[in-house]
């Protein structure tokens, strides 16, 4: 039994440990430590005196991790971190428990091998899923960490982003029974090894992305405009100005950053026109991001919108990718699908709605568009764009599809002005590398205020990224490749396989359980014998 001040002192010593990972993300970055950064927490969780006391330290730890990985968020929900983080470190609670019952003890046996398998599986499970989008989506994923390793990448386009978390909890439970169990030591380095040598079969076996010609494309960062009535309408200037620099560049695409142009293109047909013209002077169509209450179809007077400015779905603010020719929006328009939770819709707003009087919540909902869309870019027949918004560049999913619908460049348009001197700006940016190294496909990740990134079909970043400090514009030589990734083609299998060997896990634990609490059968009596017997 704990005394109270070591119960406390376990109960701090979980929170402070779970959150010891994001130190291995953006901004400060260190890739290296997130290969032993779970070893304290599991330390900790294998010597919990009880089961309870392992579920709260995991409960604990679990919400010590979304606090430090998100705590960037606290200008937008303030106290609303607080219960978000306690309701997610529940996740952490069947992890926790793995962790005590095949860590703890000394490693005999086939625990030691069970548990190289199994806990990496449990720590992949709560990943899974706080990835809903209603959790706040797969933002902090651990593998995510390992963006700019190069070999690791290459792991990412076999199995997602999911393959590479699963090697690095592997790896620090390895690390655990280095320390404290030497009757472990066999598999532990067998379990190293064997990740190591995966790694290096990737690297050295899984085919590159084969390039094939090039696309020049050119990023338009405004930066920070102060806010006010027009504040809108000054972004959008400084994004036509910094445009303008850009004639006699020759580039075959512009891209602007989320809600770069702040009203319905029907509504101002005027910045409709300036869009066309910048468009004309550079040589190249523009895909800006409208962010703005859309007209009906009535008002519009347009039938389904083919015009690409608006009049279709139901009324209301979208946030939407438009693609500008020299004659106008193309009609090439994708309506961001995955809004982001408190940012941008209150989820059960009857219930929570009262979270927008203490923090930046959205007082009015986003409309979320219905489908995913593939653009076609107007004088490269042999290119084809798949836009996301913002947070949506988070999501696997979302950019595999693109890739498997034909999309030769990802676009992520975003906007992180509301974090600018926090981890979001970096950690934002960072994702792209893994959805371009997944898909196969370069990705631009363009944003009003930085970071602004490219990143080539490897994961491989191309040029400088734009940081926070810049007003510019910005031109990338982007390589196209072609063929199809293992992980496009195949999907999140390694999510499937950890699911499975925690289903095997469950059900021979089940067996197990069952045949202990059965009771051995009574000896049954010979029968009596009879005198005709």
């Amino acid at each position: 039994m704990l005394s109270k001040p070591a119960r406390w002192w376990r109960a701090a010593a979980a929170v402070a440990a779970g959150g010891l990972p994001c130190l291995a993300f953006p901004a400060p970055a260190l890739w290296w430590f997130a290969y032993v950064a779970l070893v304290p927490w599991m330390l900790l969780l294998r010597s919990a005196p009880t089961g309870r006391r392992a579920a709260l330290e995991g409960w604990l730890g679990g919400a010590g991790f979304i606090l430090a990985v998100h705590h960037w968020l606290l200008p937008s929900l303030h106290v609303f971190l607080l219960p978000l983080a306690a309701l997610l470190g529940l996740l952490w609670i069947p992890w926790a428990l793995l962790v005590r019952e095949l860590l703890g003890g000394d490693g005999a046996g086939g625990r030691a091998g069970a548990a190289l398998v199994l806990v990496p599986a449990a720590w992949l499970l709560s990943e899974l899923a706080r990835s809903w989008q209603g959790l706040g989506g797969p933002w902090g994923l651990l593998g995510a960490s390992q963006w700019q390793v190069p070999p690791v990448l290459r792991l990412a386009s076999v199995g997602g982003v999911w393959l590479v978390s699963l090697l690095v909890a592997a790896v620090n439970c390895a690390v655990v029974l280095l320390v404290v169990a030497p009757a472990a030591r066999v598999p532990a380095v067998a379990g190293l090894t064997g990740c190591a040598v995966l790694t290096g079969v990737v690297w050295l076996w899984v085919p590159r992305p084969e390039v094939s010609g090039g696309l020049r494309v050119a990023v338009v960062q405004p930066g920070l405009v102060a806010d006010g009535p027009d504040s809108a309408d000054r972004r959008f200037a400084a994004g036509e100005r910094l445009t303008q620099g850009l004639a006699g560049q020759h580039p075959d695409l512009v891209v602007w950053g989320e809600s770069s142009v702040g009203a319905d293109l029907t509504a101002r047909p005027d910045l409709a026109r300036r869009l066309a013209a910048l468009s004309a002077e550079v040589g190249a169509p523009l895909l800006v991001n409208v962010d703005a209450r859309r007209l009906p179809a009535a008002e519009t007077g347009t039938a389904g919108g083919t015009d690409g400015t608006g009049g279709t779905g139901a009324p209301g603010i979208y946030k939407s990718a438009v693609l500008v020719g020299p004659g106008g929006p193309t009609g090439a328009r994708y309506d961001k699908m995955r809004l982001v939770p408190f940012g941008e819709y209150i989820p059960a707003r009857a219930l929570l709605g009262w979270a927008t009087s203490v923090g930046k919540a959205a007082g009015e909902d986003r409309v979320p568009g219905d489908s995913p869309v593939v653009m076609d870019l107007p004088g490269r027949p042999d290119v084809r764009l798949g836009p996301l918004v913002c947070f949506e560049s988070a999501f696997p999913d979302m950019s595999r599809h693109l890739a498997r619908e034909g999309a030769g460049l990802l676009i992520a348009q975003s906007a992180t002005s509301s974090f600018q001197h926090s981890w979001a700006p970096a950690q934002h940016a960072s994702l792209a590398a893994l959805r371009a190294a997944e898909s196969g496909r370069p990705m631009v990740h363009a944003t009003l205020t930085g970071i602004s990134a490219v990143y080539g079909p490897s994961g491989e970043r191309l040029g400088s990224a734009l940081p926070t400090s810049a007003s510019t514009a910005a031109l990338y030589e982007v390589p196209l490749a072609r063929g199809t990734t293992l992980y496009v083609r195949f999907g999140d299998w390694p999510v499937g396989a950890a699911l499975a060997v925690l289903a095997v896990y469950c059900a021979a634990a089940g067996v197990r359980s069952f045949r202990a609490g059965t009771p051995a059968p009574e000896p049954t009596a010979p029968r009596a014998r009879t005198a005709r017997g």
